[in-house]
């Protein structure tokens, strides 16, 4: 080798060697791969652009290659969330698609979900109003057919179970979406819902006040009003709390 080839080579080691460096290869591996390289130049005796090619794609091919595997998202174990009675079910079955399995619903009607990172599968969900004394005619009419209870809120019960049984290996998923970051989902029948509940309200105030019910006193009827329109909201903003302080790190 000309010392003019071995200023060539040491200029390109140099250079590896900072690019290397840069992607965050460590100091001992830097050193062992050039020590690699430089000796399989010294037997072939070319350039070493010619051999490897630029030192840009090479510390980039030789990065590529080293870095650890990817570790799953944080958020692909455990979600909870919350939803209005109007759209529940069809929210399980859409988050069910995605891997979501429902393990319980706790005492603010938080949905405690969990999701397979390595093996996801997909999940379905029915709802059922037990009335007193029915839950042993329900579980009859519903487990022959796979459902498994999964939670309880006020008198429903939710039921679950894996797609596997009708779409065998297509259930399960190869590529499921991240959770998603909110927790609570009010369907349009809420908050009409919601609305209709205000206008009554209102309606019968006036009407009160009217007929001198409460003497014309506005004060207690927009006080009246007003307790009304906050005990609705209390559930949802406890929901909401709630589910914000769970998912603080």
């Amino acid at each position: 080798m000309n010392p003019d080839s071995g200023e060539t080579a040491g200029a390109y080691f140099d250079e590896l060697a900072v690019l290397l460096a840069k992607a965050g290869m460590s100091a001992d591996r830097v050193g062992a791969t050039l020590e690699e390289l430089a000796g399989y130049l010294a037997e072939s005796g070319g350039d070493p652009e010619e051999e490897f090619g630029q030192a840009a794609e090479l510390a980039k091919g030789l990065t590529a290659t080293s870095a650890p595997p990817a570790e799953p998202a944080a958020d692909a174990r455990t979600w909870s969330w919350t939803a209005d009675l109007f759209h529940d079910v069809k929210m399980l079955n859409e988050y069910g698609a995605q891997g979501w399995e429902v393990d319980r619903v706790d005492a603010r009607g938080l949905f405690i979900c969990a999701r397979d990172p390595e093996h996801p599968q997909q999940w379905e969900y029915s709802r059922e109003l037990v009335a007193a004394g029915r839950r042993r005619s329900v579980l009859d009419r519903l487990v022959p057919d796979g459902w498994e209870p999964c939670g309880t809120w006020v008198g429903f019960e939710y039921f679950k179970r894996p797609k596997a049984a009708s779409l065998g290996p297509a259930a399960e998923l190869t590529a499921p979406p991240r959770a998603p970051d909110r927790g609570i989902f009010l369907s349009p029948g809420f908050y009409a819902f919601v609305a209709g509940v205000l206008v009554v309200l209102a309606l019968a105030g006036a009407a009160l006040l009217r007929f001198g019910a409460l003497d014309g006193d506005l004060s207690t009827v927009l006080g009246l009003l007003s307790g009304a329109a906050v005990g609705a909201l209390i559930p949802m903003t406890v929901l909401w709390i709630a589910q914000r302080r769970d998912r603080r790190p």
